[in-house]
């Protein structure tokens, strides 16, 4: 094997195949449901989600070519911050597969500070749908 700054060096052009192949699962999940339940476009919204935390547990592994399924719930919602959970499932299996945390602060696209308001009332509402029963809703 090549020294760590030999791969560091490597480029695209030193491979033989290459495959495009979206696997962002967490985020994936996350600014879907921004983008179909509560306004977010992504490159032109006031008001843009910057992650601060983000960590998982895995408890069994997908093998190849099974079809990974993604669920999402808001444990928190703040001000200007939201902790959102995310599970992770094989298609057609009962068995969690792994269960991670994800934090955004909705901050300002023009200066990346959060809104003294908070984040907008259209995201709020959104998130809110999905807001675990007796979960901290805390707008301070």
């Amino acid at each position: 094997m090549a020294s760590y700054d030999k791969l560091k060096q490597r480029r695209r052009e030193d491979y033989g195949y290459i495959l495009d192949y979206r696997t962002r699962w967490y985020d994936s999940v996350v600014n879907t449901y921004l983008m179909e339940h509560c306004n977010l476009a992504p490159s032109s919204s006031d008001q843009r989600g910057v992650v601060v935390h983000s960590h998982s547990d895995y408890f069994a592994s997908i093998s190849f070519p099974a079809v990974a399924q993604l669920a999402l719930r808001v444990n928190k919602l703040g001000k200007s911050s939201v902790t959102y959970e995310i599970a992770l499932f094989e298609q057609g299996a009962d068995e969690v597969r792994a269960v991670g945390e994800f934090v955004h602060v909705f901050v300002k696209r023009r200066d990346g500070r959060p809104a003294t308001s908070g984040m907008s009332d259209e995201m709020r509402r959104g998130l809110e749908r999905i807001l675990v029963p007796g979960a901290r809703n805390n707008k301070l």
